[in-house]
């Protein structure tokens, strides 16, 4: 397969920090959104072409997508728009990578493995911070511990978040969080499973989250039973339990209406001095059927320069030798080293 790059959702905070790092790196991105106005005016800065199409429009996306080999998705919610995405990517037979973090979203694309290969296509979701590094953790821990049962992965970052990933956390307050028991997904409330982990910078109450790795670390490694925790204080666990048992009124659509107005109005996302300033510790734990334990680290950047990093990184390799067809995740697509070849990571320790 040959073609371009097209980074759609450039205008975005993260898809703009990677349109940047793609043209930095000489890869030419055609830059694409809906909004013409700052897709234009980012194309023109950074001596790109520009192309501006709705997703909910078939025919135009066919032919946005045209000439291009390779798509990395930044246009949240991804939960709205990933799949018409995927599926123009499939009949353009252009190899599809996004940014999610959305359970659900990993889950589809799985279900289109078939029709991927068919069309000798790649779907490589979640190629940036959801979910490269804990993914990379999750490879080393089952190849480390052969039979494990059990897979608990987690991260803790100090980091604001952007707009777009606010918004996808009000859409997912009122369902509670989410596991996978026995290879199947299970929802439970929000705070309901909480524990002490040290993430590698001192032990830290944690609870569980409802985040990508619950679907694909089970892709990646087959553990049947996974879970994602990020550390968290008594009071926000109190006022999580308490979120917890209104997730009713959570998922009214006022409400998330008035949250993610009152979200529109923050910064686009963390500065460069930020980003520097917040690197992320990550941490895994397999455990088999006898008791046996193993236990990964890293430390890595920011997660939104990682994902600029991870997924141009990740889109160089499918344009310029493509990957087994069909769905994958990034550990299985780039190997377990992945994230350590990623500017600023560190080496994974494995005890």
């Amino acid at each position: 397969m040959s073609g371009r790059l097209l980074v759609y959702g450039a205008n975005g905070y993260t898809g703009e920090l990677i349109a940047r790092e793609a043209a930095g790196r000489g890869l030419a991105p055609v830059l694409a959104g809906r909004s013409k106005e700052p897709v234009a005016a980012l194309a023109e800065e950074i001596s790109c072409e520009h192309r501006v199409f709705d997703l909910g429009d078939p025919e135009r996306v066919a032919a946005g997508l045209e000439g291009c080999g390779v798509v990395i998705h930044c246009a949240g919610p991804f939960s709205a728009t990933a799949a018409p995405m995927i599926e123009a990517c499939i009949g353009a037979r252009a190899h599809y990578a996004d940014i999610t973090g959305e359970i659900e979203v990993f889950e589809h694309a799985w279900r289109q493995d078939a029709a991927a290969r068919a069309a000798g296509v790649v779907l490589c979701p979640g190629a940036g911070f959801d979910v490269v590094p804990t993914d990379c953790l999750a490879l080393t821990l089952a190849e480390a511990l052969p039979g494990a049962v059990k897979l608990a992965l987690g991260f803790d970052s100090r980091s604001p978040l952007s707009r777009g990933t606010t918004a996808t956390s009000i859409e997912g307050l009122g369902r509670g969080s989410r596991i996978r028991e026995r290879g199947v997904l299970r929802r439970i409330p929000l705070g309901s499973r909480a524990r002490r982990i040290d993430f590698g910078a001192g032990e830290k109450l944690a609870t569980a989250i409802p985040w990508g790795d619950v679907s694909t670390a089970y892709r990646t490694t087959a553990i049947p039973n996974v879970e994602v925790y990020i550390p968290v204080s008594p009071k926000a666990l109190a006022n999580l339990r308490r979120l917890g048992r209104i997730g009713w009124l959570l998922r009214r659509r006022t409400v998330q209406n008035f949250l993610k107005a009152r979200a529109s109005k923050r910064a686009p996302g963390p500065d460069t001095v930020t980003r520097d300033a917040t690197p992320v510790h990550v941490w895994g734990e397999a455990v088999d059927i006898a008791g046996n334990r193993a236990t990964a680290f890293a430390v890595v950047p920011n997660g939104y320069t990682l994902t600029k990093d991870a997924a141009v990184a990740i889109a160089e390799r499918l344009l310029r030798r493509g990957g087994p067809a069909g769905f994958t995740t990034p550990a299985r697509l780039m190997g377990k080293e992945f994230v350590t070849t990623l500017p600023g990571a560190s080496k994974i320790r494995l005890e």
